[in-house]
């Protein structure tokens, strides 16, 4: 308290020495505790949000798979193989991705030094892996037959083949699909090896004999 003149002064509040306003001061506690529960309803509407993705999404893991192409020549047949495929599908809003790749290295047709060509002529070193990918209406999940739009990457290149025949067999929660990807090397911008002086047939079919489990 000031005394001038005979008159005391009440010191001014800190409200009015603050700008000159008279509105109160916020309280710290009053802050804090809106921050805890702006913080709170964030993160129970995050867990609803993660919650209601997780029950509308279903999964497909690859558990086994036999991939093998097909090379004719005037003098011979020749077959390679590889188990080492690796794929996964994802289901969300009605629709399923699948995606499957597998090292060009891994396919074995009992001749190494032909293994090892045929890695060349594909630009194996380049380009190491093969992959397929397809979209598929999850309304057909329990088909016994699909006709699937499929991108292939091989060599450095995409190529995209319509309407190819599945079959699907139902085994529990397993399912195993199989059919035959109708491949050529022009696709892939492959210019075909010779043997003698007479090259490969352009024709390279890949069947896929594959096995997924819902998760």
């Amino acid at each position: 308290m000031i005394c001038l003149k005979g008159r005391r002064l009440e010191p001014r509040r800190k409200s009015e020495m603050i700008r000159g306003t008279k509105a109160p001061l916020y309280d710290n506690r009053r802050v804090s505790v809106l921050m805890t529960k702006l913080k709170l309803l964030t993160f129970l509407l995050f867990v609803a949000l993660v919650g209601h993705a997780s029950a509308a999404d279903s999964q497909w893991v690859l558990d086994q798979s036999t991939l093998s192409y097909h090379v004719s020549h005037p003098l011979h047949q020749v077959d390679g193989v590889s188990h080492a495929a690796r794929g996964k599908g994802v289901c969300h809003d009605g629709q399923c991705d699948f995606l499957i790749a597998v090292p060009v290295k891994t396919f074995d047709s009992g001749d190494s030094n032909r293994d090892l060509h045929m890695i060349q002529v594909t630009r194996g070193a380049q380009y190491p892996m093969a992959s397929v990918r397809t979209r598929i209406p999850e309304s057909m999940s329990s088909a016994s037959e699909l006709k699937l739009d499929l991108d292939v990457e091989f060599a450095g290149q995409t190529a995209h083949y319509k309407d190819v025949p599945f079959q699907v067999t139902a085994q529990g929660n397993e399912k195993k699909i199989t059919g035959t990807i109708p491949c050529k090397l022009t696709d892939f911008k492959i210019d075909p090896p010779t043997l003698l002086t007479m090259p490969i047939k352009n024709d390279i079919p890949v069947k896929a004999e594959t096995i997924w489990r819902q998760q």
